[in-house]
């Protein structure tokens, strides 16, 4: 399959975003360690360059949940595939996703860590497509809206490929040229 990449955001563009939102939370979080919990695997690519521009302590933990089953579309029904290597409770927690789209899969994440005590649970975002939005779901931080496409880049993959791009793009067949 030969496919054409059609720059979204662009890498400058992601780049000063994720800027900011570092500014942002080291402005809200001031004087606390915030412990960040990326859901693999796409989300691995953002959280290691919000980290990088946050100027706090952060410890970062990593979760690999499922909710889709046999479909394409997300049951809501959260598996943990991989769960956190320490407790959170008492911790200033920042739940780092790569896209939100429907938010079954992370209302229902978001319940799950409430459970564990922390002391604070936010959520910050690369991306968000609110058009997909069918559970309600709180989000604190996020880098861009953008239109129900499908993307790729920083971290978003098509068939596993296209991760390691460095800007946000839409994947055109030959078909939709």
């Amino acid at each position: 399959m030969n496919d054409k990449i059609k720059v979204l955001v662009s890498e400058e563009d992601v780049n000063n975003k994720i800027r900011e939102i570092g500014a942002q939370i080291t402005k809200d979080y001031a004087g606390k360690q915030v412990h960040m919990i990326c859901v693999l695997k796409g989300g691995a690519f953002f959280m290691c360059e919000l980290a990088k521009r946050i100027d706090l302590d952060v410890s970062l933990d990593f979760m690999a949940v499922s909710s889709y089953g046999s479909g394409t579309e997300s049951s809501g029904v959260v598996k943990i595939v991989k769960d956190l290597d320490e407790s959170i409770t008492g911790k200033d927690v920042l739940i780092v996703e790569d896209i939100i789209d429907s938010g079954r899969t992370l209302a229902a994440l978001k319940e799950m860590l409430l459970q564990r005590n922390p002391a604070s649970l936010k959520i910050c975002t690369l991306l968000d497509k609110p058009d997909r939005r069918v559970t309600h779901v709180d989000v604190d931080y996020v880098c861009f809206d953008i239109p129900d496409e499908f993307v790729v880049g920083y971290g978003l993959d098509y068939d596993q490929k296209y991760r390691n791009l460095p800007y946000i793009g839409v994947v055109v067949n030959e078909e939709q040229q």
